[in-house]
């Protein structure tokens, strides 16, 4: 905890009862010694992390936790719409291959106005499921994150209500010159992180390499085609291959160089406009919760 920050005793203290307010004067040097605390009467006094409660988390209660209400509600429930992405949907999968589950839910409106709000997304590890509350997931999408954009473009749809095929209806106002920045933010930090793996131990990830050149081969396409090409099967034995280790690095490192050349052509060339439609992408947002004002929560 930063110097300065005010505090809220959990328990009576040897000089003040369980309420008490006070200032952290004295940070500890680690986990296992206290903080140094000041009251209002100027008295001072060491205590413990388990000890105390942040103010302003005492005062603003429950209001805004989301996790009460998706723990009380069951808001997988609200799911609106459930696709397959990841190696399955790319055509890429083994026996082995975990099957990846996304998607959006969207709440009622008493729980969405509630002072606890909904979580922006529910998760669920040991499934491998993630489904994002429909504005995050529509931010997203307008943001071009590569993951939104393929579970809109995937041919592997397992559920989907009237208001999700109305946004697939309407995917490609999603699509905009956005790609070829945000693409390549997730391809230069993937880059970043294998150069250093390199440096560090003289090994390649290359499972992480075959994702960057398949991020890349979609991204060219995106902007060539005005269309997300989730499943890339016709890429499957090379992309493997790298996924292997069978080429050398040096050769993957060309065929990026390459991708990257002809990513940065079609962007001078793409028929996409400069942004994404965010009007249309608002009107279907208000539409979307205007039918949930009369579900019961």
């Amino acid at each position: 905890m930063p110097l300065g920050t005010q505090v809220v005793l959990r328990a009576d203290s040897a000089t003040h009862p369980a309420g008490s307010v006070a200032e952290i004067v004295g940070c500890p040097a680690d986990a296992t010694h206290a903080y140094r605390v000041r009251f209002p009467d100027g008295s001072e006094a060491n205590i413990t992390r388990s000890a105390f409660t942040i103010l302003k988390q005492v005062k603003r209660g429950p209001i805004g936790e989301a996790s009460l209400t998706s723990e009380d509600e069951g808001l997988d429930r609200f799911v609106i719409y459930r696709c397959i992405i990841g190696s399955t949907a790319y055509g890429l999968s083994r026996e082995n291959s975990d099957v990846d589950r996304r998607g959006i839910y969207l709440p009622p409106a008493d729980l969405q106005w509630s002072l606890y709000g909904v979580p922006e997304q529910l998760e669920n590890e040991e499934t491998q499921e993630c489904y994002w509350e429909l504005q995050k997931f529509l931010g997203l999408a307008l943001k071009a994150n590569p993951n939104v954009l393929e579970c809109l473009f995937t041919p592997l749809v397992e559920h989907a209500t009237e208001v999700a095929d109305a946004i697939l209806e309407r995917r490609g106002i999603f699509l905009s010159k956005l790609v070829f920045q945000t693409y390549n933010g997730y391809v230069m930090s993937q880059f970043k992180k294998l150069e250093q793996d390199l440096r560090a131990t003289g090994d390649i990830k290359w499972k992480h390499a075959m994702h960057l050149i398949r991020l890349l081969l979609q991204g060219v396409s995106v902007l060539q085609q005005g269309h997300v090409p989730v499943h890339i099967a016709e890429h499957r034995t090379d992309l493997l291959a790298i996924r292997d280790g069978l080429r050398p690095w040096d050769e993957v490192n060309r065929w990026r160089l390459d991708l990257h050349r002809e990513f940065e052509s079609s962007f001078l060339n793409t028929a996409l406009p400069d942004v994404p439609d965010y009007v249309e992408a608002n009107r279907l947002l208000l539409w979307a919760r205007r039918k949930m004002t009369e579900v019961p929560a």
